[in-house]
């Protein structure tokens, strides 16, 4: 064989492997992207947002709901005072709400309500043990909103549309 024609082999050899390593590289591309945007609509239907069963509303933008747990809103368009209430710290609810409502971690909410609170500005809303103390305590305030998880059992309780 002439080293000419073994130039070429391997020349051909090399691009074939280019060519499979840029589909490769391609291929993992793609099925990082599915799999993130999958976790993104997989993390916000972790949980539900909840509403007293008389609140007039059916749906809420991120925005509002997360001025309304950073208490920067405090009554519903119908003037009834907002109550929302948080899940423990450690909640793994609390945190897929935090990051996909308020944009931020639980330490960095935890950080902003200290601020608040030693500036005298505001307090926190509460912070209850369970799921079923959030759906009670929606059910008994009628200005209350909360967040469960999406198997939680709601009661009479009503799921709003987060848009």
């Amino acid at each position: 064989m002439s080293t000419r024609s073994t130039l070429r082999q391997n020349l051909s050899c090399q691009h074939g492997r280019r060519s499979i390593l840029r589909s490769l590289v391609g291929w993992s591309l793609s099925v990082a992207w599915f799999q993130r945007a999958e976790s993104a609509r997989a993390r916000d239907e972790e949980f539900r947002v909840i509403v007293h069963p008389r609140n007039p509303l059916s749906s809420a933008s991120r925005e509002f709901i997360a001025d309304v747990f950073l208490k920067k809103a405090s009554r519903w368009e119908d003037g009834e005072v907002i109550r929302p209430a948080d899940l423990r710290p450690n909640s793994n609810v609390r945190r897929s709400f935090s990051e996909s409502v308020l944009r931020r971690s639980v330490a960095a909410v935890r950080n902003y309500w200290q601020q608040r609170i030693f500036s005298g500005r505001d307090v926190p809303p509460p912070e209850l043990e369970s799921e079923e103390a959030v759906v009670q305590y929606v059910l008994t305030h009628s200005g209350a909103v909360g967040y469960v998880s999406a198997a939680a059992r709601l009661g009479a309780a009503k799921a709003i549309v987060l848009k």
